[in-house]
């Protein structure tokens, strides 16, 4: 669909506004299938994004050992049963290539890139009260006048790039994960310090391991692990999946993470030490997120089921480190338990640690200080000279990117200044203050970590396209949750995190890896299935506690 032009007021004199129904930020997962959506509504609709091409996070995130974690069953769209049969991934879990080559197939399948504007950051999006519109700038100064602004801008799409003094004095290549060149990154025979052992640094660290001439570690927070399981799929083996289609779609929405899998075992209390460890030793052997969360759920309640389930994932992690007391110090957690934090998948991440060539800094005992020219030095004075530097140090999660964002909404409100003091959404689907800016990815929705992506971001696509369709049959133009509506959720997203063990651990999950940022569990942890049911209880009900005007 064409972009309409006209010729009014823009922030470069000789340049025109373009006029749009709606502007959906990002061509990621979430960010095409909303492009898809409002443009098969009839809406006049452009996606804008920072990239060069499609992919969101799996454009970006292209560093050594990059692939996802959940399956690619169901790691997918399920708005057509063609387009699922017409591609045959390679396997369970495939790599960044790929999964960007899908990505790139699905937008060439819907011919969506003709209406996406990329290498196209979006600065400052400022709410017109007196026409209930929207004025975007991008960063090269490019003026949008939209009704609708749709923000998929991704969780973890904000690097905290800048996390130590003297990096620009490193004489030598320093990259971050989340910002990895296309071209890539000779690392063959050279020194290479990696900080960071979250999931995106265990990928790492085991994929450049055989390549590098040493390899300095930086571990602060140790992880437990989980080892993939990650056969190769025939197209035979595709079919047999492609057969269970519709039974996948129902499935995936109604289970606690989104996926095909779930806490489907008798309870803890009714079964004995013994059949405990079978259900246990079972789900390690599947080799995949099931061991996290298709277990027991009681784990992320019960403290005591909590320390049995995290003493068998110790002891297994343990064999593998050969009971190096240094390394099972390091690597092994001991003060939160299993769950409680992301749990990566790995392969073969534990034994890199037991190569000559390999050294592991305790950043708990000596921090890094400071970048220097040579390399890394840490607080007891020690230089680490190294000729690479990768920062696996993570993301401003959930909330980060809108607030890169200068987002002014009713009375000139600045959403960057209001989650410094507090970071509240209405579902994760919209912000009050903010009329017609819709969210996904956003924090106090089970997308904002605790999910299977395709799974979560598709229904709010869904919620978000349907709920605009339904104000423009009633003949509204602007939509905005209410106060009393956000703080309700607000009240229902504390009370139900309050309930588990995940709120006592400092994590990303909680905004602890940012310095300053208000406490909060970022992810609804109510279950999927139950967040997808009180959407739908919502709509259903013609949008109690959104005002349409």
């Amino acid at each position: 669909m064409d972009t309409l032009l006209e010729p009014t007021h823009a922030s470069r004199a000789d340049a025109p506004t373009t006029r749009l129904d709606a502007l959906v930020i990002g061509a990621g997962i979430a960010g095409l299938y909303q492009l898809y959506r409002l443009r098969e509504m009839g809406l006049n609709v452009r996606a804008y994004d920072t990239a060069s091409g499609v992919g969101g996070t799996w454009y970006w995130n292209r560093y050594p050992g990059a692939r996802f974690d959940s399956q690619v069953e169901v790691y997918q769209y399920w708005f057509s049963e063609d387009l699922y049969k017409a591609w045959k991934p390679s396997e369970r879990f495939p790599a960044q290539p790929e999964t960007e080559r899908w990505l790139n197939f699905v937008a060439d399948h819907l011919d969506l890139k003709k209406d996406i504007q990329f290498n196209s950051r979006i600065a400052s999006a400022h709410y017109r009260e007196k026409d209930g519109r929207w004025t975007v700038t991008t960063d090269a100064g490019e003026t949008i006048d939209t009704q609708y602004v749709l923000a998929c801008c991704g969780m973890l799409s904000a690097p905290l790039v800048d996390r130590f003094p003297g990096q620009s004095t490193f004489r030598g290549e320093i990259h971050h994960t989340g910002r990895w060149p296309k071209s890539g990154v000779d690392l063959k025979g050279k020194r290479v310090a990696v900080v960071g052992t979250g999931a995106t640094g265990i990928q790492v660290i085991q994929t450049i391991a055989p390549d590098v001439a040493e390899m300095k570690i930086f571990v602060r927070t140790p992880q437990y692990v989980v080892p993939m399981k990650n056969p190769r799929y025939s197209q035979a083996e595709w079919e047999v999946w492609a057969s269970q289609f519709h039974d996948l779609k129902k499935r995936v929405r109604s289970t606690f993470a989104g996926f095909h899998y779930d806490f489907e075992n008798r309870p803890w209390a009714e079964l004995t030490p013994g059949e405990r460890t079978e259900v246990l030793e079972k789900f390690w052997k599947e080799g995949s997120l099931s061991m996290w969360l298709a277990t027991f759920p009681e784990m992320f309640f019960d403290e005591s089921v909590s320390a049995v389930v995290s003493d068998f994932v110790r002891g297994k992690m343990r064999e593998r480190l050969r009971n190096d007391p240094k390394l099972c110090s390091l690597l092994i957690p001991s003060d939160y338990g299993f769950g409680t934090h992301r749990v990566p998948l790995e392969n073969g991440y534990l034994e890199v640690y037991l190569q000559n060539n390999v050294e592991a800094i305790d950043c708990r005992s000596t921090p890094i200080e400071r970048i220097v020219p040579e390399g890394i030095q840490t607080s007891d004075g020690k230089v680490h000279e190294v000729d690479v530097i990768i920062l696996a140090v993570g993301f401003d999660a959930g909330s980060g990117a809108l607030s890169r964002i200068d987002f002014r909404g009713r009375g000139g409100r600045s959403l960057k200044e209001q989650w410094k003091q507090e970071i509240r959404t209405a579902m994760g689907l919209q912000v009050h203050g903010y009329p017609n800016l819709f969210t996904t990815g956003a924090p106090l929705a089970p997308s904002a970590a605790l999910c299977n992506m395709t799974t979560c971001l598709q229904q709010q696509v869904d919620w978000i396209t349907d709920c605009i369709g339904y104000a423009r049959t009633q003949g509204k133009q602007t939509i905005e949750a209410t106060r009393e509506f956000e703080d309700n959720w607000v009240k229902h997203h504390d009370d139900t995190a309050a309930a588990t063990l995940v709120v006592k651990t400092d994590s990303w999950y909680m905004g602890s890896n940012v310095d300053g940022k208000p406490r909060r569990l970022l992810s609804y942890i109510g279950g999927v299935g139950n967040y997808n049911r009180q959407c739908d209880e919502l709509a259903a009900s013609g949008y109690p506690g959104l005002a349409m005007n």
